[in-house]
C-alpha cells in the first residue's frame, strides 16, 4: 500500500517535468551519428602515415545549431606496422591517459538546417585533443536531405598544440602538422 503510495507520489511528480524538459526540445531537432569515419595523415620527409577510424560519434541540435562529437584514439586503424600503431597510441597519444579525442561547438552561420540543401558552414568549438583543448574553427560542407546530414571537412592539427612532442631523431618521419579529414552522416533521433 505505502509502496503504490510512494509511486503515485514520484509518477505524479515526474510526468510534469518530463513533459517541460521535453517542451525545451523540438521534435526531430536533434541528429546524431554512429559511425562516422575520421582518417588522419602525418606527410614527413622520410615517411608518410595514414590511419583511420570508422568510431566517430556524435550529435548537432538543428535548433540552436550545437554540436558534439567524439573519437576513441584507440580506434584508429591502418598504420603501416603494428609497432607504429603502439607508439601512436602508448608514446605520442597516451590514449590510456587521454581515450577520447572530442570537437564541441556551435555552427557560425544562421542557417536553417532543417531545409534541405547544400551549405558551406565554420563549426566554432572547443576540439580536445590529448588532453589540451584549443579553440578552433573548422570549415565543413553539409548537405541536408529529409532526415539526414552529411558532413565532410578537412583541417589540420598542429601537434605542438597539443602538447605531442616528437623525438628529434624521428622528426622527419613524422609531420608536425598533421591533416584530417572527417566524413559521417546523421540522422534524427526520431527515426
Amino acid at each position: 500500500m505505502i509502496k503504490s503510495y510512494i509511486k503515485k507520489i514520484i509518477s505524479v511528480l515526474l510526468i510534469p517535468g518530463m513533459l517541460v524538459i521535453s517542451g525545451f526540445q523540438e521534435k526531430g531537432s536533434i541528429y546524431t551519428c554512429r559511425n562516422g569515419q575520421a582518417s588522419f595523415q602525418s606527410d614527413a620527409p622520410l615517411e608518410v602515415i595514414k590511419a583511420s577510424s570508422k568510431n566517430l560519434t556524435g550529435a548537432i541540435n538543428i535548433s540552436d545549431r550545437s554540436f558534439s562529437f567524439l573519437v576513441p584514439t584507440k580506434t584508429f586503424e591502418g598504420f603501416n606496422s603494428s609497432l607504429q600503431k603502439t607508439h601512436f597510441n602508448e608514446d605520442y597519444m597516451e590514449t590510456d591517459t587521454y581515450p577520447n579525442s572530442t570537437f564541441k561547438g556551435k555552427i557560425i552561420e544562421e542557417i536553417d538546417l532543417s531545409v534541405p540543401g547544400t551549405y558551406k558552414v565554420r563549426a566554432k568549438g572547443k576540439m580536445y585533443i590529448h588532453g589540451v583543448e584549443n579553440d578552433r574553427i573548422v570549415r565543413c560542407d553539409l548537405t541536408v536531405s529529409e532526415k539526414k546530414i552529411d558532413v565532410t571537412a578537412a583541417f589540420t592539427v598542429f601537434l605542438a598544440d597539443h602538447n605531442i612532442s616528437i623525438p628529434s631523431i624521428l622528426n622527419q618521419k613524422i609531420a608536425e602538422e598533421i591533416k584530417v579529414e572527417i566524413s559521417f552522416s546523421l540522422t534524427s533521433a526520431d527515426n
